[in-house]
């Protein structure tokens, strides 16, 4: 993924813009507890699937800040800290055909967080949001672009490689 994340952002000088029909560059946040033992999940209203928060780069290149700012706008929370300035993930999919857009790709950057209790407040872009258990997380979702947070998890910790 790495790579091709790379080959794309080399490629296209409006990698970070919307505009690409090829797809463009976006930025997750997986929320993590305080005690990290969940994470922060949306019920994304568009596609309908439980998914971590985050979204398009809108031309900011600076992807650990889109994170955290789509995590904020997402979430309600009034505070969330960096764990780490590392990418944890890099995952590339496809967003299908809309009546305002054609499919492309997402070349979603993730980056890990953890929240201070506080009251989530679910915005428009959501149905829903919730503290998942991470041991618990297919019971909203199978996609693994959201169960990787557990596969990676402990070796990111660990300060092994991210992707």
């Amino acid at each position: 993924m790495w790579s091709r994340l790379g080959r794309f952002c080399a490629s296209e000088p409006r990698a970070f813009d919307r505009d690409p029909a090829t797809g463009h560059v976006t930025a997750s946040a997986f929320v993590l507890s305080a005690d990290m033992s969940s994470v922060l999940l949306t019920h994304h209203a568009k596609l309908d699937r439980w998914l971590q928060l985050g979204g398009h780069c809108d031309g900011i290149s600076d992807a650990p800040f889109v994170a955290q700012k789509e995590a904020y706008e997402e979430s309600g929370l009034s505070r969330i800290e960096v764990l780490s300035p590392q990418v944890f993930d890099v995952d590339i999919h496809e967003i299908p055909a809309s009546p305002k857009e054609c499919a492309h790709l997402h070349y979603d950057v993730r980056f890990l967080f953890r929240a201070a209790a506080g009251e989530i407040q679910v915005s428009h872009e959501s149905h829903a949001l919730e503290w998942v258990p991470l041991v618990r997380l297919e019971e909203r979702t199978t996609a693994p672009s959201v169960l990787v947070l557990r596969e990676k998890l402990p070796g990111f910790l660990r300060g092994a490689s991210a992707c």
